[in-house]
């Protein structure tokens, strides 16, 4: 039974234009349980467009600051923000676990690795912000300085919404700029989080903004205004494309992490139990809304049976439930819209010809009756010119495709518009290089899962997954620098 009516729902103040605004004259958005669509987590404010005027008012000012300050002393308040984080788990991975849906162990990783990429690239703030050059002019000493951009607008998805606001603002400040951070109208709640252990860590004010709002509302706002130098946006493809048209022929620069169709490859001499843990886990892990979840699963013909068996036994062990409860292993989808429109190309699989192996449909039963709910799903004789093969559904559904042999598993793996993530189960050490050489992807594994990359390896995909530009690891600074050629004669 619900407990909304019973329960007080939190009025939570986002930062905006260096102070903490409540709802804009009247209006808000509700925050939804997708365990239990009857909860109201939260409400948020929803901004306006004087919002956002306001908000690149105050980070400009932020960026001029911040910009000048030490990379010590920025560095100081990344690694004090990563301790506020850790100090503040428990709120933060409730309301991670509510707002999205996830499980307590999923939350709990997610907001680990946040904290890392705060610890990472506040070690690397103290680094050398520049190199020295030979010139060939006499008396003249040359070298090159990496500057802020300056107003960076960070666009983040639903499914991490700690962790991909951590991966984008944690570079970024680290560089010297001011950040806009729109996150998704579904999970605000721990990007608020965020902005008040950095404000606490002694982040001044106005260099973050943390922009609560419809999309409808505000995209224009914060995409039209030319005080934007940068934007870098995870989420769908569609999305992406609006936001290349929108900003077309204006000199700021754009990275994007869009979506991907990951697949995984299990040879005849693969071993089979190692294969099919790593693939339930990384398919059916935060309910497959993982932009590097398994998707796709290329095996050989030989082993196909054997290795079907197996995933099916451990899909029937997942128990399915909300990510508070102990013993889940599985939560919800993030809302109605989005399962029934994984149902949907479930539906559409099979009507193409495509076979239920596991799962295919909501949970029976009144217990999980009020949730956005989808049992893991296996499909098998797909083929490659079905949509479940080359569509991303972004849910907990998983399509078995057979081939005979490396080169139709590299070929099968290739022939896709996306290029995220791949891995190759295998005990050939050949095999295993030529897969790394072949797979036109942005992360290749072997005997490894799609998912799982740690917040120093860079980050990015291929083709339709995503921009040149890369994220993590020192790769991320390019994107928030730019850079400067000084040239001093001293001697004439």
């Amino acid at each position: 039974m619900s407990t909304t009516a019973a329960t007080e729902i939190r009025n939570v103040e986002t930062l905006v234009a260096g102070e903490w605004r409540g709802a804009t004259q009247g209006a808000d958005l509700e925050v939804r349980d997708p365990a239990d669509l009857r909860e109201v987590v939260a409400r948020v404010p929803a901004l306006t467009a004087t919002d956002i005027d306001s908000a690149y008012a105050a980070a400009i000012r932020g960026a001029r600051a911040w910009g000048r300050t030490s990379g010590l002393d920025r560095g100081a308040v990344l690694l004090r923000t990563a301790s506020l984080l850790r100090d503040r788990s428990a709120p933060i991975v409730a309301d991670l676990v509510r707002e999205m849906g996830k499980t307590r162990a999923e939350a709990s990783i997610e907001l680990t690795k946040a904290a890392d990429f705060f610890e990472y690239y506040g070690g690397l703030a103290r680094s050398a912000t520049g190199y020295s050059l030979n010139d060939g002019r006499p008396g003249t000493t040359t070298s090159v300085r990496y500057e802020p951009v300056g107003v960076v607008l960070a666009i983040t998805p639903w499914n991490d919404p700690l962790l991909t606001p951590a991966r984008k603002l944690a570079p970024a400040l680290a560089c010297g700029n001011a950040v806009l951070l729109k996150p998704a109208t579904d999970t605000p709640l721990v990007s608020v989080r965020l902005a008040r252990a950095l404000v606490d860590a002694g982040l001044p004010a106005e260099v973050l903004s943390v922009l609560t709002g419809r999309g409808a509302d505000i995209s224009a706002a914060l995409l039209d205004d030319p005080r934007l130098a940068a934007v870098t946006f995870t989420g769908s493809n569609e999305v992406g494309a609006a936001i290349h048209a929108s900003v077309s022929g204006r000199n700021l620069r754009v990275q994007t992490e869009l979506g991907g169709k990951n697949a995984t490859v299990v040879l005849a001499d693969a071993d089979l139990t190692l294969a099919a843990d790593t693939i339930v886990a990384a398919a059916f892990a935060q309910a497959g809304q993982r932009c590097t979840a398994t998707s796709r699963v290329i095996v050989d013909r030989r082993v196909s049976a054997g290795l079907l068996q197996l995933l099916r036994t451990r899909v029937r062990a997942l128990a399915l439930g909300p990510g508070g409860e102990p013993g889940t292993a599985m939560g919800p989808v993030i809302n109605e819209r989005h399962r029934v429109a994984v149902l949907d190309h479930v539906n559409a699989a099979v009507a193409a010809g495509a076979t239920v192996a596991e799962g295919g449909t909501a949970p029976d039963g009144e217990r999980l009756a009020h949730g956005c709910f989808v049992r893991p799903t296996i499909l098998t004789g797909v083929t490659a010119d079905m949509d479940i093969w080359r569509e991303e559904v972004f849910g907990p559904v998983l399509a078995l495709l057979e081939v005979d042999g490396f080169d139709e598993a590299v070929a099968a793996v290739n022939d896709s518009e996306f290029g995220l993530a791949a891995a190759l189960f295998t005990r050939d050490l050949s095999h295993a290089n030529l897969f790394l050489d072949r797979a036109d992807t942005g992360q290749v594994a072997v005997n490894l899962p799609t998912s799982g990359w740690d917040v120093h390896h860079p980050f990015g995909g291929f083709k339709a997954s995503g921009s040149p530009f890369k994220e993590q690891g020192t790769e991320a600074l390019h994107f928030y620098s730019r850079v400067k050629t000084c040239a001093v004669r001293f001697a004439w």
